[in-house]
């Protein structure tokens, strides 16, 4: 009977993210703020009795040789010359460019997955340093704490924020998030500090007012839900999300949103439900 292994794959919150400059190779200095909610894609490997790499499910627009799912397991077979193969189906719960890390965190739960089905045997950390040539968040799903992060967002630091609920909201548009990071109005010059001095009343997102002016719905949403709670925008949108200090009063305000905003509800958590899940199979 073939062996099935189910991980969650899930999203990311930017609790602040601060643009400290841009380098002369075009990308940018930053400081942010990761921290997991419980919401989830949930993956489903299946082991194979040949060497074949099946993704089951389809993306729109997004061809399998280039989802990142299929290139995670290649990158873990080229690695470590492992000859397995697997079929891979996703139950898909997070919106595709939403900010939220959706396509980052299944290259991560499939580095992480396919590292224990095929038993391959690699540390964390080297998974990590992987994860990274697939993309820049990779490797904060991989290790599976919240984090801050600096640079371009490799170097990291274990941090603890407080886990309040939350009501993220999705606006109906997709940011491009190479045309925010190429915007002449990106604001770029937040002076570096000290990241674990940054207070959560300093909390704020540089890239908003540049997605505001080019994404007029998602400053709408901004605009309503900040009249709620304290609101912010995480990485380049579109996402949007408020804090509230319990689970009712994030649903009672959810229960407000105009009904043509899609929205859920979550946790924040700072350990990654992912390693929640791994810990409960070993």
């Amino acid at each position: 009977m073939a062996t099935t292994l189910t991980l969650p794959a899930p999203a990311k919150l930017n609790l602040f993210l601060f643009i400290n400059g841009r380098r002369q190779d075009g990308y940018h200095e930053l400081q942010t703020l990761f921290q997991f909610v419980d919401f989830a894609d949930q993956l489903h490997f299946t082991a194979r009795s040949d060497d074949a790499i099946c993704l089951l499910t389809e993306f729109d627009g997004v061809p399998a040789e280039s989802n990142l799912i299929v290139k995670a397991a290649r990158l873990l077979r080229e690695k470590t010359g492992c000859q397995k193969g697997v079929d891979i189906r996703v139950d898909k719960r997070l919106p595709m460019g939403g900010g939220l890390g959706g396509g980052s965190s299944n290259a991560a739960t499939t580095l992480v997955g396919l590292n224990r089905l095929w038993q391959t045997g690699v540390d964390i950390d080297t998974l990590a340093q992987w994860g990274l040539t697939l993309g820049a968040d990779v490797p904060i799903f991989v290790r599976g704490k919240a984090a801050y992060a600096e640079g371009v967002g490799e170097i990291f630091t274990d941090a603890a924020p407080p886990e309040p609920w939350y009501l993220v909201v999705v606006p109906p548009v997709a940011v491009n998030t190479g045309l925010v990071f190429q915007a002449d109005d990106l604001k770029r010059d937040t002076p570096k500090r000290p990241i674990t001095s940054i207070k959560a009343a300093d909390w704020a997102n540089d890239c908003e007012a540049t997605v505001f002016k080019h994404y007029s719905v998602i400053e709408k949403v901004f605009s309503w839900l900040v009249e709620y709670a304290p609101a912010r925008m995480t990485g380049t949108g579109c996402c949007v999300f408020a804090e509230f200090n319990s689970h009712v009063a994030a649903v009672a305000t959810q229960a407000l949103l105009p009904p043509q905003w899609q929205s859920f509800v979550a946790k924040g958590v700072n350990r990654s439900p992912l390693h929640e899940r791994l810990a409960v199979c070993d």
